[in-house]
């Protein structure tokens, strides 16, 4: 009885010691952004700008860009799309640190999977700031956009516990980088 004993609880010890081990990296290593702040206002003169992060946390900004590949209404890119669209960006020499990045990339699943409020009309040529991170299918070589926020002549916010965080942290870097 003994000998089953300890074979149970080496077995148990052993699968708990696997699990802890293993990574919890929701994203695909072949994802290549993950975060994007995009503002577009056609008011008084076409503006297009913002930034986004990228899967080894640089910062590449873009300033009405030409022939950029926007999202079609399902907020989907194709993969071919999104290199495009950072080829046109220009490095910042700012990086995010991979604790950070990790940090804020974890919370993607969860804004994914949770609502957003309805688009209510706020103004008029304030132009529109929106929030958006990103997963990244393998399979089907597309990546799908998750509102977090919309801020501007239309707001709407994702109502995840996190999206507020993320909001924080990305207008926070959008701070730093308009100061320079």
């Amino acid at each position: 009885m003994k000998s089953y004993t300890a074979k149970f609880f080496l077995l148990l010890f052993s699968g708990i010691f696997f699990i802890s081990c293993q990574k919890d990296h929701v994203i695909s290593k072949k994802q290549a952004i993950l975060f994007q702040l995009d503002y577009v206002n056609y008011a008084w003169g076409y503006q297009h700008n913002g930034f986004v992060i990228d899967n080894e946390g640089n910062i590449l900004t873009y300033n009405n860009p030409q022939d950029w590949n926007f999202p079609d209404n399902e907020l989907t890119l194709f993969e071919s799309q999104v290199e495009e669209n950072i080829s046109k960006c220009v490095p910042t020499g700012r990086k995010i640190t991979s604790d950070e990045l990790k940090k804020y990339s974890n919370y993607i699943k969860n804004i994914a999977s949770s609502k957003v409020t309805a688009l209510k009309n706020a103004g008029a040529d304030a132009g529109s700031h929106e929030y958006i991170c990103y997963q990244f299918s393998e399979s089907t070589r597309k990546y799908k956009g998750h509102i977090i926020k919309m801020e501007g002549d239309f707001t709407c916010e994702n109502l995840n516990y996190y999206s507020k965080k993320v909001v924080v942290w990305m207008k926070n870097i959008n701070s730093v980088l308009i100061s320079e």
